[in-house]
């Protein structure tokens, strides 16, 4: 095991601020969401706060990028918090105070950061700290981000491109940062996976000497680099944006099938946030409450969790209502996205999927799901799993005894729904 995968050994899991918020999220939002966090969620293992793209922007409103706008920078070629947006950070403090206050709540501060170095630093041709190297000669100029504005691409052969991103990391020390989420990386869509500066910021994450959890977007991410992301990331992206729609989380079975042998201690396939509860509040996609139905909610959560894809979730905590609640606090399906193993697919066909899992004591798991419109009744045999039919069967959403693999056991699912079962020894609880 590398070093760098003692820092998330289980699936990390968290909030972020894209899918409320966009590009435009306030300091105030984040430390609600972080006291919500910490009051009602900490409990059962959500531990990370993540304020995503554009906290140096000091004109955004929404998740519509404003471009070639003037960012916030310091006086070395380094994007810093917008102090009308996030106040704390005056004086030069950037997110330190935030991080502190995340910090005593008992959580982990992450932030969002775009690859590469800030265009207008690259037209000002501005400092690079620890180097003699300027910000012209580091850039590469048509490495650029196909959606946003703000970096060129860093020329990892240039004089400085290590100095850069070194001083870049030994801030997110000083702030006190836990987990970095670096944009425009893993999977552009005009210049594919960037291996060189992925590279670069590994070094600079080690060099700092602080455990971050380091996670890469967007995806999809090439499965070809499989082996190189397990050995650089914690977590990266095997999907584009994921949206509240029912052929995006159709599509992610797919994905979760072919990524599954990747996915272990320290070094997690993303299938990307949550979408649940109140989201869109600042977005071009509008203000809303997740446009999937209960059943659909119970599939996205049902397969994150026995795929074990890190957990981020993306609505305003603070108004989530008991449904949601319940989803992210049934700590018998939290206990199986922590401590399963062996998670692989058992069977898929265009009506439904099944997948199996166990733990180290002795329980096994089975998720099943009903990809038609119309309800589907699954049944669950000892021969079918192979497993003793003495075992019993629990039922994890719905919190109920099934009875043993002996009785046959008939599980009714409508369209679009999931099933997570426990199916175990009597003597193990």
């Amino acid at each position: 095991m590398r070093e760098h995968h003692n820092v998330a050994l289980t699936p990390p899991m968290g909030w972020n601020s894209w899918d409320s918020y966009g590009a435009s999220v306030t300091e105030a939002e984040v430390r609600g969401n972080a006291m919500y966090m910490s009051r009602y969620l900490k409990p059962y293992g959500w531990e990370y706060v993540v304020v995503d793209i554009q906290w140096y922007e000091p004109g955004a409103t929404s998740s519509e990028y404003r471009p070639y706008v003037p960012l916030e920078m310091d006086e070395y070629s380094r994007l810093v918090p917008a102090v009308n947006r996030f106040p704390s950070a005056a004086g030069g403090a950037g997110f330190r105070p935030l991080s502190d206050y995340v910090h005593g709540l008992g959580l982990k501060f992450g932030i969002h950061m775009m690859r590469g170095i800030p265009r207008q630093a690259v037209h000002a041709n501005t400092p690079i700290k620890g180097s003699v190297s300027r910000a012209r000669d580091v850039a590469h100029i048509n490495s650029i981000c196909p959606w946003n504005t703000d970096m060129y691409g860093v020329d990892a052969t240039k004089e400085g491109a290590q100095a850069y991103y070194n001083s870049l990391f030994e801030m997110y020390t000083e702030w006190g940062v836990d987990f970095v989420k670096v944009d425009d990386i893993a999977a552009s869509r005009l210049y594919g996976i960037h291996l060189d500066e992925i590279r670069l910021i590994r070094k600079a994450i080690d060099r700092s000497g602080r455990p971050m959890v380091l996670s890469l977007s967007p995806g999809p991410a090439p499965l070809d680099e499989a082996e190189f992301l397990m050995k650089n990331a914690n977590m990266w992206r095997i999907t584009d944006d994921f949206w509240d729609r029912w052929e995006l989380l159709y599509q992610m079975f797919e994905r979760c099938e072919k990524w599954f042998p990747y996915s272990g201690p320290g070094h997690w396939p993303d299938c990307d946030m949550l979408p649940l509860g109140r989201i869109g509040i600042r977005s071009v996609d509008g203000d809303r409450w997740t446009r999937f139905t209960r059943d659909e909610q119970i599939t996205m959560m049902t397969l994150w969790t026995i795929f074990r894809s890190p957990l981020m979730v993306g609505g305003e905590l603070r108004d989530n209502d008991r449904w949601t609640h319940y989803l992210l606090t049934n700590e018998e399906v939290l206990q199986v996205h922590k401590n399963s193993r062996n998670n692989r697919p058992l069977y898929r066909d265009g009506y439904w999927s099944s997948w199996i899992a166990d733990d180290a004591k002795g329980n096994n798991y089975l998720a099943l799901f009903n990809l038609s419109e119309v309800l589907l009744t699954f049944p669950i045999t000892a021969e079918w799993l192979g497993l003793p039919d003495k075992l019993k069967v629990r039922n994890l959403w719905q919190r109920t005894e099934l009875g043993s693999l002996h009785d046959n056991i008939m599980i009714p699912i409508p369209p679009h729904g999931a099933a997570l079962l426990k199916i175990y020894p009597s003597a193990i609880e």
